[in-house]
C-alpha cells in the first residue's frame, strides 16, 4: 500500500491533476464570490481584478488608447506591463471571463509545475519537496489571478534550456519574463555561467526587438512609441513612490533613515559577489544555488513586490533547499519562510500575530532575506563535496 502511494506521489500526471483540481476550485471561488463596488467610480471590484486588467489591456491596445491610464470605471488599478504582453493576452481576452480566467490560472500553475518537474538532476524526492514548499504560495498567487507563476516557470525553463544548451529557447523564456514584469532582466545573469553566453545574449536581443515591435500588428508606429514612453513614465513614478514588500521597505520600517537606492546598490554588489567563485560554475549544485539567488533577489529587491509576488522567491527557496542534503540551519530557515512568508497572509495564521506583528513590521520579507543571505554565503564558500568523477557536472561543451 505504501509503495503504491509512493508511486502515485512520484507520478507527474497525478500531481498535475491535483493542481488542476485546486486551480479549478480557486477559479470557481473567484467567479462566484460577491463582487464589491467602488463607491467613487461605481466600478465593480471582482475577485479576479488582476486578470481583468490584463484582459482589458488588449482591447485598450487595439482601440489605440493609452493602456497605462487608470480607467477608473473599468478596473481597480493601472496596467503596468508591456504593450507586447497586452497583445499576447489576446487568446484569453476574447473568451468569456470564466473560460479566460480558468485558462490563465491553469497556465500560471502548470507552467511552474512542469518546470519544477523537469529541473535537473531529476531527483523525484527533491521535486516533491519543491512542490510542497511552493504549494501555499502558489495558491495565494492563483487566488489573485497574478502572472507570477508564469514568471517563475519561465525562469526555471530558461535554466533547463541552458542546461540542455538550447540557448535560443532559453533567451525566449527570459525575455518573456521581461515583457511581463521588467525585473525579469535579472535572470539574464544566468547566461554568464554557460559557454554560449554571447550567443544567448544575442538571441535575447533578437527576442527583445521582436517582442518590442510585435504590437505593430495592431497599432501604428507612432502609437507604439507613445505607449513605450507612457510605460516608462509609469515605471519611474512607481519607483519613486513605492517601497513594496522588499528589503528597502523592511529596512525603512525598522530604520526610517535607510535610503532606497543605497540598499539597491548594496544588493547588486552582493548579488554579483558569487562570481568570485566562477571556477565552480561547472558544478550543477553551484548553478542551482545561483538560480535560487536570482529568483529570490528579484523579489526582495523589488520596490513593487507584494504578497502574491513571493511565489517567485519561495520557488527560489525551494530549489535551494531541495538541491542539497537537509541541514538543521537550512530547515529552520525554510520553516520560518513557510510560517511568515507563505502562511501569514492566510486564515491558517493567527490573526492577532498577523495584524500586530507580521504586517506592521513587513515580517513576510524577513525569511526570504535570510535565505538569500545564506545562499550567498553558500556560494561564496562553495567547495566540491565529492570527487570530480562523482560530481553532477554540466556536459562538457
Amino acid at each position: 500500500m505504501l509503495k503504491k502511494l509512493q508511486n502515485l506521489a512520484y507520478n507527474p500526471l497525478f500531481i498535475a491533476g491535483l493542481l488542476i483540481l485546486v486551480t479549478c476550485i480557486i477559479t470557481a471561488q473567484s467567479l462566484l464570490l460577491e463582487p464589491g463596488v467602488n463607491p467613487e467610480t461605481g466600478c465593480v471590484d471582482t475577485h479576479y481584478n488582476n486578470y481583468l486588467i490584463f484582459k482589458k489591456s488588449f482591447f485598450h491596445l487595439i482601440e489605440n488608447k493609452d493602456i497605462y491610464l487608470e480607467f477608473k470605471n473599468e478596473q481597480m488599478d493601472y496596467y503596468k506591463y508591456s504593450p507586447a504582453f497586452s497583445l499576447l493576452m489576446a487568446p484569453m481576452s476574447i473568451l468569456p471571463d470564466a473560460a479566460g480566467l480558468l485558462i490563465w490560472n491553469l497556465l500560471n500553475c502548470l507552467l511552474l509545475f512542469f518546470a519544477i518537474w523537469n529541473l535537473p538532476p531529476g531527483d523525484k524526492k527533491g521535486r516533491l519537496i519543491m512542490i510542497a514548499v511552493i504549494f501555499i504560495e502558489l495558491i495565494t498567487s492563483v487566488q489573485n489571478s497574478q502572472s507570477n507563476g508564469l514568471i517563475a516557470g519561465f525562469i526555471l525553463f530558461a535554466f533547463i534550456f541552458l542546461e540542455k544548451k538550447q540557448y535560443f529557447l532559453a533567451a525566449l523564456a527570459v525575455v518573456l519574463t521581461v515583457y511581463i514584469k521588467i525585473f525579469g532582466l535579472v535572470s539574464l545573469a544566468l547566461f554568464l555561467f554557460y559557454p554560449g553566453r554571447l550567443r544567448s545574449f544575442l538571441y535575447a536581443l533578437f527576442w527583445i526587438v521582436l517582442l518590442a515591435v510585435l504590437p505593430l500588428c495592431v497599432v501604428p508606429y507612432s502609437q507604439l512609441i507613445y505607449l513605450y514612453r507612457s510605460w516608462l513614465d509609469l515605471l519611474m513614478y512607481d519607483h519613486s513612490i513605492s517601497w513594496g514588500l522588499s528589503v528597502a521597505g523592511w529596512l525603512h520600517i525598522w530604520f526610517p533613515f535607510s535610503p532606497k537606492n543605497i540598499v539597491l546598490i548594496a544588493g547588486i554588489f552582493m548579488f554579483f559577489l558569487p562570481f568570485l567563485k566562477y571556477r565552480f560554475s561547472g558544478n550543477l549544485k553551484f548553478r542551482l544555488y545561483f538560480l535560487s539567488s536570482v529568483l529570490i533577489w528579484m523579489i526582495i529587491f523589488n520596490h513593487k513586490a507584494e504578497s502574491p509576488t513571493y511565489i517567485i522567491a519561495i520557488t527560489g527557496a525551494a530549489v535551494w533547499f531541495a538541491s542539497q542534503e537537509i541541514k538543521v540551519e537550512n530547515l529552520v530557515l525554510l520553516v520560518l519562510a513557510l510560517l511568515l512568508t507563505s502562511l501569514s497572509p492566510t486564515e491558517l495564521f493567527p490573526e492577532y500575530l498577523r495584524e500586530h506583528y507580521v504586517l506592521p513590521y513587513d515580517l513576510k520579507v524577513l525569511p526570504c532575506v535570510l535565505i538569500w543571505l545564506k545562499i550567498t554565503y553558500d556560494l561564496l564558500f562553495f567547495r566540491n563535496e565529492k570527487p570530480p568523477d562523482k560530481e553532477i557536472l554540466l556536459t562538457k561543451h
